[in-house]
């Protein structure tokens, strides 16, 4: 079997390899590059493999920006110390993803899933790659148009205390306390603001996260925040966001 290995610390592209050979002297490391301009290069001249060995991180920037430039269609087990949304990613793939430093044992349980796997996965593994990228490279709100009268101002996202809605409105509060209605739905504002800033805490409320200035338990396993411009009702975060609350402050 034919692998390359795309990995930009030479002393963990040694430490892979070692692996390998060890488990497997049939293994073939074809291959080593350290950034993406190199790897991408090679496959657009016609470089062909069984496996592909990536590291998240490399010399040159995110590794997949490959993905963006070029359609790859060799199955790929990730080696990377990558953030958590990311890692439930590619644990939905086919193939799997190892973390630094590798273990043997892991490292042949990815092999073994590889070798059941590669006649089904490797269409479904790219494109879910490709969806990865893209949300996690999606491009959100930066400011918001409001009317002031008769003028038309814009307010950027970091001077946004929070959203909420009244009586089927939706208003855009500042951290000054200044309340501007707004043409979005909270349900529509949801999809437009940075999930790492914002965080929908109840049915009428769209809090930034540097709004919060304590967060203290409440009655009936809910959550009250303490902060500016919410009322005793709206500061409460409704139980069944609770966990993914929680979750979201501890990213």
């Amino acid at each position: 079997m034919k692998v390359i290995i795309i990995e930009d610390e030479k002393l963990s592209a040694e430490h892979l390899t070692v692996l390998l050979q060890k488990m497997d002297a049939s293994i073939v490391v074809g291959h080593y590059f350290d950034t993406i301009t190199a790897s991408v290069a090679a496959f657009k001249q016609g470089l062909q493999a069984d496996l592909i060995f990536m590291d998240i991180h490399l010399a040159d920037g995110n590794s997949f920006e490959i993905f963006n430039q070029i359609q790859l269609e060799i199955p790929v087990i990730f080696t990377t110390a990558y953030d958590k949304y990311a890692i439930q990613a590619f644990k939905q793939n086919s193939i799997d993803y190892l973390l630094k430093p590798i273990d043997l044992q892991d490292l042949q349980f990815a092999i073994d899933k590889f070798k059941k796997q590669q006649q089904s996965a490797n269409k479904d593994l790219i494109s879910s790659i490709t969806n990865a990228y893209q949300q996690i490279n999606k491009e959100y709100k930066t400011r918001f148009l409001v009317k002031l009268g008769q003028t038309i101002a814009t307010i950027p996202v970091e001077d946004v205390h929070h959203f909420e809605t009244k009586e089927s409105l939706s208003f855009l509060v500042t951290n000054k306390g200044n309340n501007y209605l707004i043409d979005y739905t909270l349900d529509q504002l949801e999809t437009m603001l940075q999930p790492k800033n914002f965080f929908r805490i109840n049915r009428k409320i769209i809090l930034n996260i540097h709004s919060i200035e304590k967060v203290n338990t409440y009655f009936n396993s809910r959550l009250s925040i303490a902060t500016k411009f919410l009322d005793n009702d709206t500061r409460i975060v409704s139980r069944d966001r609770v966990t993914d609350f929680k979750k979201w402050l501890d990213n």
